[in-house]
């Protein structure tokens, strides 16, 4: 946790006075998703609410369940309705579609930037290589994948960890018991996609710092 947290630290800061961060959420709304699901409704408004000071935050939440069924919302600045609109959505079984969703973020980061990813699973059911490819794209585009890993598969995390490397983002692991680590994982990407390395490295706590350690040097 120490090293995800110091990574963040050395990416590229971005200016305070400048437009909203943008913040693309991604998250696996399979059947085993719902407990982790619900936990993230809960900190919808804590993220909004840590980059209040810092130029504020823009956040789409794009998921997948079901067969093949892939949504996102519209880029929304507000907690609430943010936060209504996920507490609508049911977990289905289904295949993951990581690859549909990383594609999308690229898509949407090509219209204009996105400025940190972050996804959330417990499972990676498809080929690798096509999906790091896609994640590599995202790091050339200045759109780090922030990949959250819950459980204890193994490969899967091996997985995360890969795409979240190849895209000059960084990689945790949480656990159904560890709810205060998934909060402080969100918090500080949020305050990262809203005030660049500059508002991440003020923002107190191990997670925070940790994520920092992970980010690449910046760009000269």
């Amino acid at each position: 946790m120490a090293a995800f947290l110091a990574k963040v630290n050395s990416m590229a800061v971005r200016p305070a006075s400048g437009p909203r961060g943008r913040l693309l959420f991604m998250m696996d709304a399979t059947a085993s998703r719902q407990p982790s699901w619900d936990r993230a409704c809960h900190l919808m408004a804590e993220m909004f609410a840590a980059t209040r000071e810092i130029g504020g935050l823009a956040v789409q939440l794009a998921y997948w369940r079901g067969y093949m069924e892939f949504a996102a919302t519209p880029f929304l600045t507000d907690a609430a309705e943010l936060t209504r609109r996920m507490a609508a959505v049911q977990c289905l079984g289904g295949q993951t579609q990581v690859l549909r969703a990383l594609s999308h973020a690229l898509a949407e980061t090509r219209k204009a930037r996105v400025h940190a990813c972050i996804l959330v699973g417990d499972a990676l059911e498809e080929p690798l290589d096509p999906i790091c490819h896609a994640a590599g794209q995202l790091g050339l585009h200045g759109s780090p994948v922030f990949a959250f890993h819950e459980g204890p598969d193994p490969a899967s995390a091996e997985a995360f960890r890969q795409i979240a490397k190849v895209s000059g983002g960084a990689f945790a692991r949480f656990d159904s018991r560890s709810a205060e680590t998934l909060r402080e994982l969100l918090r500080a990407v949020a305050v990262f996609a809203a005030g660049g390395r500059a508002g991440l490295a003020a923002l107190p706590g191990a997670v925070a710092q940790g994520v920092l350690a992970q980010l690449p040097p910046p760009r000269r």
